[in-house]
């Protein structure tokens, strides 16, 4: 069981103060976060991409790189990489150089992009939405695996017999398909024998459990070695000292996040309520204590068959010293109950 962080890098005025980070100063806190995650023992460290006010990273990659020369083992990943509005082979080049900085331990995850700012400012048409992704994501699987490469599609110049460098530290980079819960991403993951990354943010977890499966039949019936395949949730969430203290420090920024995000989207108003039902035993939601987020978690691998889990933290804008202690909390007391029951159940 692999545990990691994630985030988006969000910019959004302070709940309390009203204050907004600046794009520079959330950048250097999500270096010295990566760095804090290499320390603790945590196995991944995954940035998104954004191309909008209230996001600073428009490039994972580029912080990932920053953050390769602070650190030794911690894996760095997209999360995601808007892979149908971006270039396939500019992507290999840039990650490629990622993984020669960090010694071998940069990861792609691709996405459509539930946020399509990309398309307008790059030029693309969202009615080739599907269309990009599959094309592009075709290509870059093609780049990763080395060599020369003839390649012909429809939105962009054909590749005929050439190479991409540089070449990456590892023998290829690892891409994984991430999906917000349809059946069609999770049947693409599966049919390519590729890596599949959910986001579980919303409803009972449990829910999830048929894709898996779908996933893991799809790859099966495609000759792949379902053993071998990476199944990964990305989740909200917040480690504190004990579950009232977490809820009360991480519901401000998620109240704020959530509605500024749902306004654009139509969804209902998220309140107190909505935050609390989220955070119990049986939602997406993994905010408390050391022992109630383990627990969560260890549910999660038993009842979904997640083999890895992104903590997603924070949502919205917190103090940077919040953040740091979450982290440290999640590597140090989380990890360590994850990691000895989940050895338990299977060696059983």
């Amino acid at each position: 069981m692999e545990l990691g962080i994630s985030t988006f890098a969000e910019t959004l005025p302070d709940p309390h103060t009203g204050e907004t980070i600046s794009h520079a100063e959330r950048l250097r806190d999500i270096i010295e976060e990566i760095e804090l995650a290499d320390q603790v023992g945590l196995d991944v460290y995954a940035v998104g991409e954004h191309h909008r006010a209230d996001y600073a990273v428009s490039a994972p990659e580029v912080v990932l790189a920053a953050g390769a020369a602070r650190t030794e083992n911690i894996r760095l990943s997209s999360a995601v990489t808007v892979l149908s509005s971006d270039d396939p082979v500019r992507v290999h080049e840039r990650f490629a150089m990622l993984d020669g900085i960090s010694r071998g331990r940069a990861e792609i995850m691709a996405g459509r992009g539930s946020f399509i700012e990309s398309f307008q400012l790059f030029g693309y048409s969202l009615n080739d939405y599907d269309a990009l992704f599959e094309e592009k994501l075709d290509l870059l699987l093609k780049l990763q695996k080395g060599g020369p490469v003839q390649w012909n599609g429809n939105h962009r110049a054909p590749m005929n017999g050439l190479e991409v460098f540089p070449r990456p530290e590892q023998d290829q980079i690892p891409i994984w398909i991430a999906s917000g819960g349809t059946p069609d991403s999770t049947v693409r993951a599966g049919k390519l024998g590729l890596p599949l990354a959910l986001a579980i943010i919303g409803g009972s977890p449990q829910n999830f459990a048929p894709l898996v499966e779908l996933y893991k039949q799809t790859a099966a019936q495609a000759g792949h070695k379902i053993e071998t395949l990476g199944i990964a949730s990305h989740s909200h969430g917040f480690v504190w000292d004990t579950d009232e203290e977490a809820a009360d420090l991480f519901f401000p920024s998620t109240e704020q996040g959530m509605n500024r995000i749902g306004a654009e989207r139509g969804w209902g108003n998220y309140t107190r309520r909505s935050f609390d039902i989220a955070k119990s035993p049986k939602g997406a939601l993994y905010c408390g204590s050391p022992e109630t987020v383990a627990r969560k978690i260890i549910d999660l691998r038993k009842n979904v068959g997640i083999r890895r889990f992104l903590l997603h933290t924070p949502l919205g804008t917190m103090p940077h010293d919040q953040v740091m202690k979450s982290i440290r909390l999640f590597g140090e007391q989380v990890a360590p109950i994850v990691r000895e029951e989940i050895a338990r159940w299977e060696g059983k």
